[in-house]
């Protein structure tokens, strides 16, 4: 009998911290690229040929001419209303008349990025330099205990190269 007595206090005391532990949250599994990104605005779109991007950071730069491809825009399609909370929601993505492109980094910080954007226009005549000194966002898309994500993008335009909103 005393057996059981110690068998009982054992699987009670171990169910006790269990109890008060918090509920693991599902982190989804996905890895960030270190990349700077860049939007050519609409409004520049029918000036620009092709662009090249240098960027620095933490005493590192990397520099390439970026593959443009079509920008676009994410549209809410709404949600089944009959499904509840667990229900199927949907949205698509539609054309914006913006290009984008990215620049590889080996790791992306918080730290400081100074960027510089030159290229060649449609008229075969070389676009502005641009340049820009920005710090990347660090936001938790996920809740703090799946970890911080790193961004960093620009925008160029006519006026130059400001950070991405």
């Amino acid at each position: 009998m005393r057996s059981v007595g110690v068998l009982l206090a054992a699987v009670t005391t171990s169910l006790i911290p269990s109890a008060c532990m918090p509920e693991a949250v599902p982190c989804p599994a996905i890895a960030q690229a270190s990349v700077v990104a860049l939007t050519v605005a609409a409004s520049y779109v029918p000036e620009v040929e092709a662009i090249h991007l240098k960027a620095c950071q933490d005493g590192t730069c990397r520099e390439a001419d970026l593959e443009l491809m079509p920008g676009s825009t994410t549209v809410d399609q709404g949600c089944e209303p009959s499904a509840g909370p667990d229900g199927t929601c949907s949205a698509t993505s539609s054309p914006d008349g913006t290009l984008t492109g990215m620049l590889m980094m080996d790791v992306l910080t918080e730290s400081r990025i100074d960027a510089t954007a030159t290229g060649t226009s449609t008229a075969e005549t070389p676009l502005p330099e641009r340049r820009l000194s920005f710090m990347p966002r660090a936001e938790y898309p996920y809740g703090e205990q799946c970890g911080k994500f790193i961004t960093a993008g620009v925008v160029l335009d006519a006026d130059g190269l400001r950070q991405s909103p």
